[in-house]
């Protein structure tokens, strides 16, 4: 019988026979990774096909965003997604990492008023979001969110939070600008950080936050492995929207954004560039971060 590689418009997937043996990424894993002081790398994927290229392209962690809602749905914000749409992606995504025999650890966004009611609110989206395929559910905010994170994690639901600029939150923050550069706004980001630390989550995206601030807090937090944009290289590891370090997105890109697909000669190779740039350290620049 003869065995044929996966041709797609985005790259050549090798079949699953000749794939390498890799281990499965999941929390120890990433805890052993963040003890060693080896770089997380993170980017989102919205489907089959561009989640088995990040896997194959040594991406661990793939987020299934609801930042969907703007490079796929063309809304101007995150706040018109639904849980519906978001299980649709996440089962997308999970499809082509079983496809591929993929590795990565996925991460499923709980979108805009999915987890807002309350604790029981919260079980209901994040079991739809676990049986379609989530390794692990992610919700921005601190404060109230703590509550809801602990009784999560206590019924076996692993959780990352989200700091800084929460998108869904954007139009009460008054648009997509730093988050945590006075010191009452800093003093307030540590506490709810500790807060979500202790209540049990895990990971801890840390969104346009000062590069100073997000090292602190990533010294700080050795149970929660802080994933940074636009926050400088202090963190434990680096996310980007895919779409954004592909150069195709609708706007403009942030300026701490690289696009990684200038000189690749594909998207794979793209993403395996964004990978030992995180690992290596020469992305982000710190530089560019100076909030």
């Amino acid at each position: 019988m003869s065995i044929t590689t996966q041709v797609t418009p985005y790259g050549t997937l090798p079949p699953a026979a000749q794939m390498p043996t890799r281990r499965p990424v999941s929390l120890p894993r990433l805890q052993e990774m963040r003890e060693r002081g080896e770089k997380i790398t993170m980017l989102t994927a919205y489907d089959a096909t561009f989640a088995a290229v990040a896997d194959a392209a040594g991406v661990e962690t793939i987020l299934v965003g609801d930042s969907l809602g703007m490079v796929c749905q063309g809304l101007s914000s995150t706040v018109g997604v639904s849980l519906e749409t978001m299980c649709y992606h996440v089962e997308s995504v999970t499809r082509g990492l079983r496809r591929a025999q993929g590795t990565a650890w996925v991460l499923g966004d709980m979108p805009f008023g999915s987890y807002h009611e309350g604790k029981e609110q919260a079980i209901r989206s994040a079991t739809k979001l676990m049986q379609a395929g989530s390794h692990m559910v992610k919700l921005e905010g601190g404060g109230w969110t703590a509550e809801i994170v602990q009784f999560l994690v206590e019924r076996g639901i692993p959780v990352c939070a989200h700091l800084g600029l929460t998108p869904q939150t954007v139009h009460a923050l008054g648009g997509y600008r730093v988050q945590g550069k006075t010191e009452e706004s800093a003093v307030t980001m540590k506490r709810h950080a500790h807060e979500l630390q202790d209540a049990g989550a895990t990971m801890l995206v840390l969104e346009m936050v000062p590069a100073a601030l997000s090292k602190t807090l990533t010294d700080e937090l050795p149970r929660c492995h802080t994933i940074g944009i636009g926050a400088g290289n202090g963190t434990a590891g680096q996310v980007l929207v895919m779409h954004d370090m592909l150069g195709v997105n609708l706007g403009k890109n942030a300026k701490f954004v690289r696009n990684f697909m200038q000189d690749a000669g594909g998207v794979q190779a793209a993403m395996a560039a964004f990978v030992k740039a995180v690992k290596d350290g020469s992305f982000p620049d710190n530089a560019v971060h100076a909030w």
